[in-house]
């Protein structure tokens, strides 16, 4: 599948393994590359909905300079969003339950932001997704963040693992979207854009 993609040689830029796992899942060769320290700030009077797009992009043009000819950057940045405030990955296992409890019981969107970047085109998009978590309690979600250590993950819960299960309720959009990287969207982008 895919053909028009083997002139290219694709770089998945990010550090996440649930991304790399999920651009894995397309079928298409790849390799992966990350910088170090990319400034991703954003204004503060940004529409929250627009952050991780406007990260996406930040980050494929951290890559620019090393495009060469042939390459294509695929950046991408999740977050979650709760009363109009991004909660991105917590900074500690306090936090982290913190961010659970203001989660439990409510729906909740989580936003990716993903960036295709050649040295010819530019492409960029949003996927928004709505979780709803049923109610836990603080022993639940401490025990889940103790257990599994979400501290790597927007909202610091990963759909895939015991809170998913146990916790999420509903779902209205992508799931692999929740995971960290929009695959049907960004298949869709891939098969007509480039």
């Amino acid at each position: 599948m895919l053909k028009n993609l083997k002139k290219y040689n694709i770089i998945l830029a990010s550090k996440s393994p649930r991304r790399k796992e999920l651009l894995a899942m397309l079928d298409i060769p790849f390799e992966i590359k990350v910088k170090d320290v990319i400034d991703e700030s954003y204004p503060a009077d940004m529409p929250v909905v627009e952050v991780p797009e406007y990260l996406a992009r930040i980050k494929g043009r951290a890559y620019s300079a090393d495009i060469k000819g042939n390459d294509m950057v695929i950046t991408a940045d999740t977050v979650v969003i709760l009363d109009d405030v991004i909660y991105g990955k917590p900074h500690d296992e306090e936090d982290a339950v913190e961010m659970l409890m203001r989660l439990q019981g409510r729906t909740h969107t989580v936003a990716s932001g993903v960036c295709v970047a050649t040295k010819e085109k530019i492409k960029s998009f949003t996927v928004c997704t709505a979780v709803t978590f049923a109610p836990i309690s603080r022993e639940e979600a401490a025990w889940y963040v103790d257990r599994y250590r979400p501290l790597d993950k927007a909202g610091a819960y990963g759909i895939q693992e015991w809170i998913g299960c146990a916790a999420v309720a509903a779902i209205d959009g992508s799931f692999y979207n929740v995971m960290g990287l929009p695959v049907h969207q960004l298949y869709k982008v891939l098969k007509e854009e480039f």
